[in-house]
C-alpha cells in the first residue's frame, strides 16, 4: 500500500472532498492509473467530481512530488503514488500494464564514471519491458 493519504495529511494539504477522493483512488500498491481512469473511479465515489478537478488535482500532486507521472511509449500518462519508495517499472509492451519492481543493486553504480560525461546525476529511471502473463499466454 502506498501511504499517499497519510503523506498529504502530514503536509497539511487541504483535503477537500474532491482531492480526498482522487487521493483515495490513487492510494494503493501497483497503482498506475491514467487521468481518465482516475476520473472514472472517482465518479463512482463522488459522482459530481469534474474531469478538470481530477486533472488539476493530479497536476498538484505531481508538483508536490507526492505522485510520479509515468510515460511509456507514447501511451497516456499514468500516475504512481509510490513517489517516496525507490522502485523501477515493469511494462507490458502489448497492453501497457505497469508493475512496480525492486531490483537488487544500484543502477547508478552500474554506470561507469567515463560514461557519465561529467554529469552530476540526481536520479536514475530504469524501465523493464516484456509481455505480462495475460499477453504472453
Amino acid at each position: 500500500m502506498s501511504d499517499l493519504l497519510e503523506r498529504l495529511r502530514g503536509r497539511g494539504w487541504r483535503l477537500t472532498a474532491q482531492r480526498r477522493v482522487v487521493a483515495e483512488v490513487l492510494d494503493g500498491d501497483h497503482v498506475h492509473y491514467t487521468a481518465d481512469e482516475v476520473h472514472a473511479l472517482a465518479t463512482e465515489r463522488l459522482p459530481e467530481i469534474s474531469r478538470a478537478t481530477v486533472y488539476n488535482t493530479l497536476g498538484e500532486l505531481v508538483t508536490l512530488g507526492e505522485v510520479i507521472e509515468v510515460s511509456t511509449d507514447g501511451r497516456a500518462k499514468r500516475y504512481d503514488p509510490n513517489a517516496h519508495h525507490a522502485h523501477q517499472h515493469l511494462v507490458c509492451a502489448r497492453c501497457g500494464t505497469i508493475r512496480d519492481v525492486h531490483p537488487s543493486g544500484d543502477p547508478l553504480a552500474d554506470l561507469p564514471s567515463k560514461e557519465r560525461y561529467g554529469f552530476a546525476i540526481s536520479a536514475v529511471e530504469v524501465t523493464y519491458r516484456g509481455l505480462c502473463p495475460d499477453c504472453a499466454g
